[in-house]
């Protein structure tokens, strides 16, 4: 009776459930994944975001399938983009959502490199869509591995999907990777998808990073970047993303892309009266944000320093940090004891596909990261350990 496409067992796994717990007990403890900004105790202009929510403009209907022009307009003088090549959502998981009905049918699958975000296997999964991973080259960093995604490709492949900076590894792809990225998509009639949310947030960029791919003016291939308010504003309760049509071949396809969009019509008027005021705000609220990320990736290198056993990954940009740790008991374990004895939550690697057991994910957000970080460290490697 319940669709194939959902998950076939709904049941919580042991940390979930730990978690559960340890909230019906009311025990408190300090989460090192949360990653939702508006609950990290970041600074925000209250009174211009709310004047920017109460616009006259919010009391009318006045539908368009692509956002109403006042707000495409606001995008692409952000982004230094043309207003026409911009279709707004209600958020990038509906842009996928869209992108996934124009360019696949069902039993279709798009590529995505792993370690990657676990989201894309449900969004694409919904729509009777396979995402299949695809691993990256793992060296000092996770670079894109062009022979395993030659051999993941198959006829009824439809595009490639990959986020600049990753989330969790914050790596940017690079000038060297980019046009290889390009030529592997037009060669084999693929479109390709980049997610740029995290693109304003780079921390420790590496000198060939690609800063974004909206500077591509002619692609070879659709070339489609998706971004919303929920990261580069830090606002993701006021529900509005967009996707960018770059180069002729995309282009072609914004008529079909505005019919899906019309379907829905799902963007509602505050956000598309707030876009404007909002992201003109933006700046000001990224520099909080910023200096929040700056102290703790600070913060947890003076933990790294004291416990020689354990290290990080390069953070190139983004909000997570992944951290090296002995591989001497599952993640999911390891995760579950940091939780009962040290009362800190921490995402295991493996959520995010990382190989191994060897990985944890954390969020630089948490206005308590430095306590929370120090705990992690005195439990998996205290004084004196190796």
């Amino acid at each position: 009776m319940i669709s194939r496409r959902l998950p076939g067992s709904f049941e919580s796994n042991a940390l979930s459930r730990e978690i559960a717990a340890f909230r019906a007990q009311g025990r408190p403890f300090l989460d090192l994944t949360s990653s939702n900004p508006t609950r990290c105790g970041l600074p925000y202009p209250e009174a211009g975001i709310l004047a920017a929510l109460a616009a006259p403009s919010v009391l009318a209907y006045d539908p368009d399938p692509r956002g109403a022009a006042r707000a495409r307009e606001a995008v692409a003088a952000w982004h230094g983009v043309d207003p026409g090549d911009l279709v707004l959502t209600a958020s990038t998981s509906e842009a996928y959502g869209w992108l996934f009905k124009l360019l696949c049918d069902p039993g279709d699958q798009v590529l995505v490199p792993s370690p990657s975000y676990p989201l894309f296997h449900w969004l694409a999964a919904l729509e009777g869509v396979e995402a299949r991973q695809v691993p990256a080259l793992r060296t000092d960093r996770w670079d894109l591995d062009f022979q395993a995604l030659a051999g993941a490709a198959t006829p009824r492949t439809r595009a490639v999907v990959v986020v600049n900076p990753n989330n969790p590894t914050g790596q940017f792809l690079s000038r060297e990777e980019w046009p290889r990225l390009l030529a592997f998509c037009a060669e084999r009639g693929l479109a390709l998808l980049v997610d740029e949310v995290f693109a304003d947030y780079a921390l420790e960029p590496a000198p060939d990073h690609l800063p974004t791919a909206l500077g591509e003016a002619d692609p070879p291939c659709p070339l489609f970047v998706l971004s919303g308010l929920s990261k580069i504003a830090a606002l993701p309760q006021i529900k509005l993303g967009w996707i960018v049509a770059r180069g002729a071949p995309a282009r072609a396809c914004l008529e079909p892309l505005a019919f899906i969009a019309d379907q829905y019509l799902s963007v509602s008027a505050p956000a598309l009266a707030a876009a404007g005021p909002l992201l003109a705000l933006a700046p000001g609220i990224q520099a909080g944000l910023r200096a929040r990320l700056a102290s703790n990736l600070a913060a947890l290198d003076a933990e790294l320093a004291r416990r020689p056993s354990l290290s990080r990954a390069r953070v190139e940009g983004g909000w997570s940090a992944i951290l090296r740790v002995p591989a001497l008991e599952p993640g999911e374990d390891l995760a579950l004891r940091l939780l009962r004895e040290a009362g800190v939550l921490i995402h295991p690697g493996h959520f995010f596909d990382l190989p191994g057991d060897g990985h944890l994910v954390c969020s630089l957000l948490p206005a308590d990261f430095p306590e929370g970080i120090g705990r992690v460290g005195k439990s998996i490697a205290p004084a004196g350990g190796k």
